[in-house]
């Protein structure tokens, strides 16, 4: 009896030793139970609202959650660090009913919500699973000074809503998938070294809802343009304004042979034309032919002013590099 009291008591001291060893991060999620929370909306709600004394540090440990995420507004400074293989992921898509009856429509179709400021994750794939059903947001932003980097973005049509006017995001060394519309959204957002994947044939990469007086809408900055086998060639556009003052710029950017020569859609409506600003520097690839581009897109002598910390750090001079 002595010996089993014994051994029950070192594998209690391992499992709290375990519990404890949580290095550089205040929470660990663990399906299996070995870290704080076997959730990550969980650990999520245990951060303090409103918190002032820096960002709260999560490890996600591998696996795959099946959660309808959200970081509310209140949970300030949320980052999220994933270990390989960490999948984020649901299954609503916007004509699915709610309990009411109701369509979800797109904004309720997310898998996960982000609506808190100074948020960043890291190595985290986000995926609405359901297939070909119209729109199925995979992630939806809404907070300030939002940060991915090395995350996959997978869904189908609308897979990254970047959804509120006069809020910034950067994204780096992301992959992001989809057929229509799958990234779109009136955030001004930098994607640096990505890459876009199309799923089928036509489509559009990108729908942005820039607000009329913006400075920036989305900046891509030597990201890859690539499609799914069986894509034909020609057939997907770069852009289409959601709304009249849309703003999309692709910098030395790979296009695959997949990317339309006229490349730039006005959404069926010629006055868009005159209010979007859709522009390009330096494309190369199959599908960068410039020369046959729509004619009131532009082609950039200069892109300086595209530098990262330029189009993101607004009025209080934020720099996505110190997420400190």
């Amino acid at each position: 009896m002595k010996k089993l009291i014994s051994l029950i008591a070192l594998l209690l001291a391992i499992t709290a030793g375990s519990r404890a060893d949580k290095g550089n991060y205040h929470f660990v999620v663990a399906q299996d139970g070995s870290g704080d929370f076997r959730t990550v909306q969980e650990a999520v709600n245990a951060v303090p609202d409103f918190r002032k004394g820096g960002p709260t540090r999560i490890l996600i440990k591998k696996g795959v959650y099946k959660e309808k995420l959200v970081v509310p507004n209140t949970k300030d400074g949320v980052q999220l660090y994933g270990e390989d293989g960490v999948v984020l992921t649901y299954d609503d898509y916007a004509s699915k009913q709610n309990i009411f009856g109701e369509n979800k429509g797109t904004s309720g179709s997310s898998s996960v919500y982000i609506f808190g400021s100074n948020f960043l994750a890291e190595n985290i794939t986000f995926e609405n699973s359901s297939g070909p059903v119209g729109q199925a947001v995979a992630c939806q932003i809404g907070g300030d000074r939002v940060v991915f980097r090395r995350c996959r973005f997978l869904g189908f049509q609308d897979t990254l809503y970047t959804y509120s006017g006069g809020t910034r995001e950067y994204y780096e060394d992301c992959y992001i998938e989809g057929s229509v519309d799958f990234i779109f959204g009136a955030a001004t957002c930098v994607f640096n070294r990505c890459e876009l994947r199309s799923k089928v044939t036509g489509g559009y990469l990108t729908a942005p809802s820039t607000p009329q007086g913006t400075a920036y809408g989305y900046v891509f900055l030597d990201c890859r343009l690539t499609a799914d086998e069986g894509v034909s060639d020609g057939t997907v556009w770069l852009s289409r304004p959601w709304r009249p003052y849309a703003q999309c710029v692709f910098v030395r950017c790979q296009m695959g042979s997949h990317i339309k020569a006229e490349a730039w859609n006005n959404w069926g409506k010629p006055a868009n034309e005159q209010t979007a600003f859709y522009a390009e520097y330096q494309s190369s690839g199959s599908g960068a032919n410039t020369t046959a581009r729509a004619a009131w897109s532009h082609q950039l002598d200069d892109a300086s002013r595209y530098d990262i910390t330029a189009v993101l750090m607004g009025n209080d001079g934020w720099n996505p590099f110190d997420t400190e």
